[in-house]
């Protein structure tokens, strides 16, 4: 009898990045053949799928064993070396051991996968409008594995040919081109009306070296549009690349493919003429897909974006720039991360964080929008700030010790506080030496792995400079710079008058004090009678030594008008990553007058935001500002972030007596707004908002419910496209309150039946107000099923959290909030049952992290901290990634108990 090998599932799914290191010292990958048998994913029952796959690799010791990572559904063969495996002595629930391994080896495996319904590994969608089903691959970090048997780690980069059998008519694609399609005229599928029918197997050419969690595969009866790319790059080589961009049939009335191919070109151009380096992976198409966890992800040759990017109803402005920022990211990923990769999850920024700047800086140079830095202060920033400030931040180059801790590090720092800080290398740098050293690390590690010391060394070698103080500094501290401007009254240095600008920072990993330096230009802006708007007086940039004394350091030639209402801004242009302390006359200004710069503008805006979430400034002055000066700014990316921040200053932010009022009043005006303009962007923006907010506040149904009747001129309400997307969200709120009933909904989603209706019904459904629907959602949402036992989608099962949190009045609210040491009890649970995707959502989702402070109550105290700190101190060997969840939520609920403790006060 064989002796069974230990297989822990909880352990040894988690791979380390010890295990990887050593499995990557040991093997060289060769490559990977896949054959992926999709003949029977347009059965209604389908589940899983056939794979077989042969692995070539060599191993620096003879002897030795390894292991693949496999997280199918089961193993029918195992072969090495042309020796059968047994296969209850070899393959576990996560991995497939490999023993006595020699020194050129070859794997073959036949196993059977599973379709995902959480966006991890091969998804399957069917289109509610059509019954077509839709298949596409999502890996990062480690999901290939549940695909196909793999060494699933950055640094075991090898070439990769698929195949892939499935309908004649559908579109079956991968990273490479196709280069043969054979009918399979013996093996054709004829039972039952929902048949694949007419069969291929489509081969694909062999891959560059990659990455496995950037292989990708495609199938399903997509609309596709076909394009061709002619560029050069500096040198004068000719690039030729065949395009394609791809959407399910059913929204290709409303696939602008001329736009994105337009879009595709204009960044290639600029890339090309950026990095001097001819995109390396052949064609390029971009496919547009259902139930996508991300915005996009960069698989070389064949990238992949949430379908939400198809604007099948009215789109606004700051929603097409968006979409262009999130494809310019991709592209340049695949040079920043494909072309060139990190070893392991720590350099995760490598990538991440240069895709980000990489995005904006595109569209900024390459495209038609001017806002595209505004934006980037507005909302990337503005993620980073808020995650620099919470326990459990991290530094850019972050210590990774094994899968899960990746999983988790896709967050405001490794992506935006990353290209907040790289913004400011270009600016310390210079932008010609940033452009030429990344020239240098592509020419230098094409198709290979590097690490930070592997940038910093061509960034050296360009600049001439020592790089290690500014990498240390920047890349390898925690926590949010803080910059204020003040005016220098003991006349130090310059005399009285002048501007000065004090850097603080606290490294809360350490607890010790922290200085960056900082290339930066200070502003003065001053009130201009004639348009009574703060105007640009005067600005002068500043080197902050971290090492000068007191961290101040003295603005030469720059004063400040005596008796005028001013701004001293000490981040013009937004050139740093910091947060904005601003003087009392300065916040007195922006609150009363509005900023003229526009960039400016969003910069002001973004530090009054912080003031409010450390208790500064009280939301009902932030509410007040936004509505006298905010809702009438031009920008509709800053408009949508003060109404989203808003919504949020109510929920979170105020104290539990004055909500009532200042929601109401804020409904009011969002109802005014909505006569001030005909049609158009900021129209569209207040009437998502009003929605939104009257899931909780009741002063506003009846004109939600004329509008929904047609009757908006009776409100003096013209060009407001009452489509799909506003139906919906206006229904919502109204179920919230019971204003519309069950048999209503469903009617709705029966004229109507898409993708975008299942879910705003699913959440319309669990939003109404009744004891027995909020446990039965709160029961769906632990279980990740439906009322039928059904697996829940990754979007349904958001749907549900989302209906299940709101409550439209003080009954329902208590419902909910009788949950909540079920919510506790459930956890660990969750987290064994559910893909750390799906259970994220569950765990975040279901916090109860919007509370109120009681009088004399301290933040500390309140029973929700209380009780999360109980569960974090009876769990302490929980997996690091859910204590990690719940730390962060708890961190985020004590932050608003203060706020409304600092404006009771």
């Amino acid at each position: 009898m064989t002796a069974q090998l230990p297989f822990p599932r909880a352990d040894v799914e988690n791979l380390t990045r010890e295990e990887a290191a050593q499995r990557g010292g040991l093997l060289e990958v060769t490559r990977y053949r896949v054959e992926v048998d999709l003949r029977g994913a347009p059965e209604r029952s389908a589940a899983t799928y056939p794979v077989q796959t042969r692995i070539e690799f060599t191993a620096s010791e003879v002897g030795a064993s390894t292991f693949l990572d496999h997280l199918g559904a089961s193993v029918e063969s195992l072969v090495l070396n042309g020796a059968e495996l047994d296969l209850a002595a070899h393959v576990g629930p996560a991995r497939i051991l490999l023993p006595e391994l020699q020194a050129e080896n070859t794997v073959e495996i036949r196993s059977t996968s599973r379709y995902s319904r959480s966006g991890e590994g091969l998804h399957r969608f069917v289109d509610p409008s059509d019954e077509q089903v839709y298949l596409y691959t999502q890996y990062e970090p480690a999901d290939s594995r549940r695909v196909f048997p793999v060494f699933e780690q950055p640094d075991l980069k090898a070439r990769f040919s698929f195949s892939i059998i499935g309908p004649q008519h559908w579109q079956l694609r991968s990273n490479s081109p196709a280069v043969s399609r054979m009918p399979l005229e013996h093996e054709q599928t004829t039972a039952g009306d929902d048949a694949a029918g007419p069969l291929v197997r489509v081969e694909f050419a062999e891959t560059p070296r990659m990455s496995s969690y950037i292989t990708a595969l495609l199938a399903g009866p997509y609309h596709h549009v076909e394009g061709h790319y002619r560029g050069s790059v500096p040198d004068g080589a000719t690039v030729e690349i065949p395009l394609s961009v791809l959407c399910r049939s059913s929204l290709a009335e409303h696939f602008d493919a001329d736009e994105l191919l337009d879009l595709t070109h204009r960044g290639l151009d600029f890339f090309h003429a950026e990095f001097a380096y001819p995109y390396p992976w052949g064609k390029y198409d971009q496919v547009f897909v259902p139930e996508y966890n991300l915005g996009a992800m960069e698989n070389p040759g064949l990238v992949t974006f949430t379908e939400k990017y198809v604007f099948d109803t009215a789109a606004t402005d700051a929603q097409y720039e968006t979409r262009a920022n999130t494809l310019m990211h991709e592209m340049a990923h695949m040079w920043f991360g494909d072309l060139v990769t990190m070893h392991w999850w720590d350099d995760l920024w490598l990538k991440e964080s240069f895709a980000d700047y990489m995005g904006s800086l595109a569209v900024d140079e390459a495209t038609d929008w001017t806002t595209s830095w505004i934006s980037f202060a507005n909302g990337r920033k503005a993620w980073a700030y808020v995650q620099d400030q919470l326990p459990t931040t991290h530094p850019i180059v972050a210590d990774i010790e094994d899968l899960e801790a990746a999983d988790q590090n896709f967050d405001g720092i490794t992506y935006a506080k990353g290209a907040s800080v790289l913004k400011q290398l270009a600016a310390y740098a210079g932008r010609q030496a940033f452009r030429e050293a990344a020239r240098r690390y592509f020419a230098r590690h094409a198709f290979g792995n590097a690490s930070l010391g592997d940038f910093l060394a061509v960034l050296e070698e360009v600049t001439g400079a020592n790089m290690d103080d500014w990498a240390r500094a920047w890349l390898q501290t925690a926590g949010v710079p803080v910059l204020s401007a003040e005016l220098d009254a003991a006349g130090m240095g310059t005399g009285p008058g002048r501007v000065l600008v004090r850097e603080q920072g606290i490294d809360p990993a350490t607890g010790e004090p922290v200085s960056r330096p900082h290339k930066i230009r200070v502003g003065v802006h001053v009130l201009d009678p004639a348009s009574e708007t703060l105007v640009l007086h005067a600005a002068q940039k500043v080197f902050l030594d971290p090492a000068a004394p007191e961290c101040l350091t003295v603005v030469p030639k720059l004063s400040v008008p005596a008796d005028v209402p001013r701004l001293l801004l000490p981040n013009e242009d937004d050139l740093t990553y910091a947060k904005l302390s601003l003087d009392a006359e300065s916040v007195a200004a922006v609150l009363t007058y509005p900023v003229a710069d526009p960039l400016a503008r969003a910069t002001v805006w973004a530090a009054l935001w912080s003031m409010v979430r450390d208790g500064e400034l009280p939301a009902r002055r932030f509410l007040a500002a936004v509505q006298q000066l905010g809702l009438g700014i031009e920008e509709i990316v800053v408009v949508q972030g003060l109404l989203r921040q808003s919504l949020t200053a109510l929920e979170r932010y105020t104290p539990a007596d004055e909500r009532a009022a200042l929601q109401r009043d804020l409904a009011a005006r969002l109802a005014a707004e909505l006569t001030r303009t005909s049609g158009g962007d900021h129209q569209r923006a207040t009437a998502r908002t009003l929605a939104t907010l009257s899931r909780r506040e009741s002063s506003q149904l009846e004109l939600l419910e004329s509008l929904l009747d047609g009757g908006a001129e009776d409100h003096g309400i013209s060009g407001l496209q009452i489509d799909e997307e506003l139906r919906w969200a206006f229904l919502q709120a109204l179920a919230a309150h019971s204003r519309v009933s069950l048999d209503q909904l469903d009617a709705e989603l029966a004229a109507k039946t898409t993708a975008r209706a299942r879910i705003a019904h699913r959440l319309a459904a669990a939003a109404r107000p009744d004891r027995r629907v909020k446990v039965a959602a709160f029961g769906q949402a632990l279980a990740g099923t439906d009322d039928d036992g059904q697996e829940l989608s990754n979007d349904h099962l958001t749907a549900t959290v989302e209906g299940f949190t709101v409550a439209g009045d003080p009954e329902t609210a208590a419902v909910i909030e009788r949950q909540t040491e079920a919510y506790f009890d459930a956890l660990t649970a969750v987290w064994e049952r559910m893909s750390q995707g799906q259970a994220t959502r569950v765990v975040s989702g279901l916090y109860p992290g919007t509370q109120d402070l009681d009088p004399g109550e301290e933040p500390a105290e309140h029973p929700v901290a209380l009780r999360t700190g109980r569960w974090l101190q009876e769990n302490a060997d929980a997996p690091a990634a859910l204590r990690r969840l719940l730390i962060e939520e708890q961190d985020q609920l004590l932050r608003g108990l203060r706020a409304q403790a600092a404006a009771q006060g």
